[in-house]
């Protein structure tokens, strides 16, 4: 590192990441909330179908993390230059997706023409989604981790927020995906959120003994902790597929004719109730998990997260659409927070980016894969039975509820009866 103010260099390092986080969730809240209705409304797909542009390059997501950027990262030591790299090739094939679906005339094969197209850009997308995970406890020590994660989370909120409102705005304007605007300002604020990582160390092993010598931590240990991680990783995989198996048909069931027939600003209105609670409640994690204990903190989040998909599958009210998005987003920034500092400080330093493949696997594909084999399958099957649309959609939620609680119920076995004393809480 350069010799500079420890402050100044933490400080200006934060602002790169921030700046970075809050464009990120920019372009998700504005590119994701909207594409599900789009498959669905304009070009046609069934539910399941319209999962697969969430499972699908999750799929090659995970792979590649795994498998690739995860060893690489590890071997060249390189996370800001992945990270930098994975943007900019992922915002130059956004315009390539949009323009080869644009030119065909079928719409179904216009949609499997997005879903390829997303699983080519999330295989070089990837390698800035390890690096990134890598690189925050590359720089930072166990103890502030649950609260940087917490603040990025709230900083990437307030991104998600603008995203929505202007996604929104947009399409509800006509100016949605089929001609271009989506997909255009999400490639540009991917070569956008690039600059600031420029600012930002480029981490690795030389940056990661500073910080732990430092701060005194001895990973070594961590290898006596496989099995926990093992069974943590479990009941993670259960948790984020139970609550994220709502993911990809939460905004079709909200436009229902029969149920509530939001149109897009109300459904951006609704959305962003949840990235106000990942503001909020992100700058709070980091007390809470000091307070309270990173375990204990999990536990609160996954509960907050049943409550909130038990809530939003049984009521017939808007008000409580609200509040059950308020919580759902109360929930998502607790988990992330928490779980990623256990998940730290089980992890060994020199093969951080390949084990955090691994556990940004259990998020990745609960994002698609949970709505493929789930939810999408339940509602498909259920409107083939007879059953209204707003039941078959709300039964969806109670089943992810049900699966979050079999994850809860792991990790509280893990917690009571294995608590290891030597993991930091």
């Amino acid at each position: 590192m350069p010799s500079l103010n420890p402050k100044i260099s933490l400080r200006s390092t934060f602002l790169g990441l921030s700046s970075f986080q809050m464009l990120a969730m920019f372009r998700r809240g504005m590119f994701y909330t909207y594409l599900s209705i789009y498959m669905r409304d304009f070009l046609l797909l069934s539910v399941t179908e319209t999962t697969l542009y969430a499972t699908l390059p999750m799929l090659m997501s995970v792979i590649f993390q795994n498998f690739v950027w995860g060893p690489l990262s590890d071997k060249f030591q390189k996370r800001r230059t992945f990270i930098i790299l994975g943007e900019v090739l992922a915002g130059i094939g956004t315009i390539m997706v949009w323009f080869v679906h644009s030119i065909v005339s079928n719409l179904l094969i216009a949609g499997y023409i997005i879903i390829i197209g997303l699983m080519c850009i999330e295989a070089f997308w990837s390698m800035s989604n390890i690096s990134w995970s890598a690189l925050i406890s590359d720089i930072y020590p166990s103890k502030d981790r649950s609260k940087i994660m917490g603040q990025l989370t709230s900083v990437g909120g307030f991104g998600r927020i603008i995203g929505i409102s202007i996604g929104g705005i947009l399409y509800n304007s006509g100016f949605g995906f089929r001609d271009g605007p989506l997909f255009f300002v999400a490639a540009l604020v991917m070569f956008i959120s690039s600059i600031p990582m420029i600012f930002t160390p480029e981490g690795g092993i030389k940056y990661i003994e500073k910080v732990e010598v430092e701060n005194n931590e001895n990973t070594s240990q961590n290898f006596n902790f496989k099995a926990i991680f093992i069974v943590f990783i479990i009941s993670l995989t259960f948790i984020n597929f139970g609550r994220n198996s709502i993911a990809t048909i939460y905004s079709q069931y909200l436009i229902l004719d029969t149920g509530f027939a939001v149109d897009s600003i109300l459904l951006s209105y609704i959305a962003n109730t949840r990235s106000l609670a990942v503001l909020t409640i992100g700058f709070l994690a980091g007390t809470l998990s000091k307070k309270f204990g990173h375990s204990r903190t999990l536990i609160l989040g996954v509960s907050l997260a049943i409550f909130a998909l038990i809530i939003t599958g049984l009521t017939d009210n808007l008000t409580f659409i609200f509040v059950g998005s308020f919580f759902i987003g109360t929930g998502e920034v607790i988990i992330y927070a928490a779980s990623y500092v256990i998940a730290s400080n089980l992890i060994p330093s020199k093969v951080r980016a390949k084990l955090f493949g691994v556990y940004n696997t259990t998020f990745f594909l609960s994002w698609g894969l949970a709505g493929t084999f789930i939810s999408g399958p339940l509602i498909d099957f259920l409107l083939n039975s007879g059953f209204e649309e707003v039941i078959s959609y709300q039964s969806a939620f109670i089943v992810g509820a049900l699966i979050t609680g079999i994850g809860l119920i792991i990790f509280l076995i893990l917690e009571i009866w294995i608590k290891p004393k030597n993991v930091k809480k």
